[in-house]
C-alpha cells in the first residue's frame, strides 16, 4: 500500500504522539482518512493518508 504524508511530528515532542493524532482527528472530521503511523528509522510520527491509485482518481 502506497501512501501519502500529510504532516511530520518529532517523536520526542513532550506530549508524544498526542499532536499527530490531534492533527488526523481535525483531517478525518474534515472527509479526509488519515492516520497516524510512526516511522521509526527518523523517529517521526506521520500522519498519512491512503494514496489514491490512476483508475481511483478518475
Amino acid at each position: 500500500m502506497h501512501r501519502d504524508v500529510l504532516e511530520r511530528f518529532p517523536a520526542g515532542d513532550p506530549r508524544g504522539s498526542w499532536r499527530a493524532e490531534e492533527f488526523a482527528r481535525a483531517r478525518r472530521k474534515e472527509g479526509t482518512p488519515a492516520e497516524v503511523v510512526m516511522d521509526l528509522e527518523s523517529d517521526v510520527f506521520l500522519v498519512v493518508v491512503p494514496r489514491q491509485s490512476r483508475e481511483q482518481a478518475s
